[in-house]
């Protein structure tokens, strides 16, 4: 099956950054959340508190500035094409998509064999996109009420309290990051599905050619074999 061209315009520097700020912190925070719940190397505890505590404030604070870049930094929605718009308004299912949301469930299910040509990110794509920051926001607080620091501050105790207590919140937190992983396996594989062409884009900002997509009429409007990409 023919792919859509991944145009630069799709996931500018500043996302692309973030991006990689997003990776680095959350595998660090995996890795000393798991040697904090189990200190196999005591040595490494002290180490181990120190980053997490740190890259925990840095994915939250990148988390915002993300989000708020979206209202400021403009996009290309849809494959194929270098038309942008501001970056918030492709977060919901766009109107030439949000009737493939079937289509999708059922090619990442195996059920069917091609997928509806559209949209830089499938219908289930983005609404799992829209709960990231949520997740984020609930890890930092749960965070936050287990750190010595900010614990017995009113909104954390209460907080603690409201869930049973300090064990309660250490369990919610610990099984959060599997909520992380799982996200993260699944995210590699929705955005590598048909090849690594996006990765690529997002990584290291290298285009790929393929079809090229009219968004006013809402169809495949040729071919791209990206003689340009030098430009």
């Amino acid at each position: 099956m023919a792919h859509l061209a991944h145009y630069r315009e799709a996931h500018p520097l500043p996302f692309v950054i973030t991006h990689w700020i997003n990776l680095v912190s959350m595998i660090i925070l995996i890795v000393t959340g798991f040697s904090i719940h189990f200190p196999f190397w005591p040595g490494f505890m002290g180490i181990a508190r120190g980053c997490h505590i740190f890259f925990g404030f840095v994915l939250f604070i990148n988390c915002v500035v993300r989000v708020l870049m979206a209202f400021f930094v403009k996009s290309s929605p849809t494959g194929g094409t270098r038309e942008q718009v501001t970056d918030f308004k492709t977060w919901l299912p766009q109107a030439d998509n949000r009737h493939q949301a079937l289509e999708w469930v059922k090619y990442y299910l195996f059920l069917k064999k091609d997928h509806p040509l559209g949209a830089k990110l499938g219908v289930p794509q983005k609404i799992s996109y829209l709960l990231i920051p949520i997740l984020v926001v609930v890890m930092f607080w749960t965070g936050l009420c287990l750190w010595s620091t900010t614990a017995n501050m009113a909104p954390f105790a209460a907080t603690t309290t409201l869930v049973g207590g300090a064990m309660s919140m250490r369990i919610i937190h610990y099984f959060l990051m599997y909520v992380f992983i799982c996200f993260m396996l699944i995210h590699i594989y929705l955005a590598n599905v048909e090849g690594t062409a996006p990765s690529a884009l997002m990584f290291f900002h290298r285009e790929h050619g393929g079809l090229t997509y009219d968004p006013h009429k809402h169809n495949i409007s040729g071919e791209d074999d990206l003689g340009h990409v030098g430009r």
